[in-house]
């Protein structure tokens, strides 16, 4: 097989691996969120334990777990990923940024690479392997 017949090989792989990207930044987007919100699968708020009630980390925390969930599922994945683009944009410019400006160093690079997969997946769509996905087919085909 020729170079060019490779490339073009892999690039129809393009949608399928959108649906892969989607799933795998959602499965580490839900963990963020359950370790604050239920500390599982291990506590990550500052002295341990879950978010307060009502705090601003809780209410990321939900973000997280029903917004990753639905991603995770790619249900809804325009509006939740652009819902919780912005999140991350906000986590990291409230949370991070006026620890300093190095993404590396503020412990903020997680939000901004949240922050543009979710942008992306806003734009593009959840892909092939998607909840999404399934019901355009079902809203498509004819009725019996």
């Amino acid at each position: 097989m020729t170079g060019p017949r490779i490339f073009a090989k892999w690039r129809s792989w393009s949608p399928q691996l959108r649906s892969v990207l989607r799933i795998v930044a959602a499965f580490l987007f839900f963990q963020f969120g359950s370790a604050k919100w239920f500390a599982f699968p291990a506590a990550i708020i500052p002295g341990g334990g879950t978010a307060p009630l009502g705090s601003l980390v809780w209410f990321a925390s939900v973000l997280e777990v029903v917004g990753g969930t639905l991603l995770l599922l790619g249900l809804f994945t325009r509006p939740v990923a652009f819902v919780v683009a912005g999140e991350m944009a906000f986590a990291y410019f409230i949370g991070h940024a006026p620890n300093g400006f190095w993404p590396v160093l503020n412990q903020g690079h997680p939000a901004i690479l949240f922050c543009f997969v979710w942008l992306y997946l806003s734009a593009a769509g959840a892909g092939p392997w998607s909840l999404d996905a399934l019901r355009e087919r079902a809203s498509r085909s004819p009725a019996p």
